[in-house]
């Protein structure tokens, strides 16, 4: 596990006529502040990235279908590597991601998929910073 990655498992509580999917409280590891929460789509076999925010904490939920996250600590003369898979189903957990922690993202589910991001500050184009998929060396297959 890379240093200040956390993974938190969450409740699903079934329901008459649909389930209630467990997010994230103010109570909760990893919970600092609240900037602001957005959905991302991304389609089965896609991949996004390489991101790396230099002050936002991520708070990562997949509701809908299956995603891969790859996480490169590269503070170190060597980069660091963490896979982690979250779905609806069989993995419902939520990614805490710090600051300056390279991540990218692949669709797993082939009807697409749906990510949560609960950040803790307002995104700013001033504290992201991006790199080409083939920037920092990772095999996707």
């Amino acid at each position: 596990m890379l240093n200040g990655v956390i993974i938190t498992p969450l409740k699903i509580i079934n329901t008459p006529g649909g389930n209630v999917m467990h997010a994230m409280k103010n109570s909760s590891l990893g919970f600092s502040s609240f900037g602001e929460a957005y959905f991302s789509k991304i389609d089965g076999g896609a991949i996004k990235g390489w991101k790396r925010h230099k002050e936002m904490t991520l708070n990562i939920i997949v509701p809908i279908g299956e995603v891969r996250f790859i996480l490169c600590d590269d503070q170190n003369t060597v980069n660091n590597f963490q896979e982690v898979i979250l779905s609806d189903l069989s993995n419902y957990f939520r990614l805490t991601v710090p600051p300056m922690m390279w991540f990218a993202f692949q669709g797993l589910d082939q009807k697409g998929s749906v990510v949560l991001n609960i950040a803790n500050i307002e995104h700013s184009p001033y504290e992201v910073e991006r790199r080409e998929l083939n920037e920092i060396e990772f095999n996707w297959k």
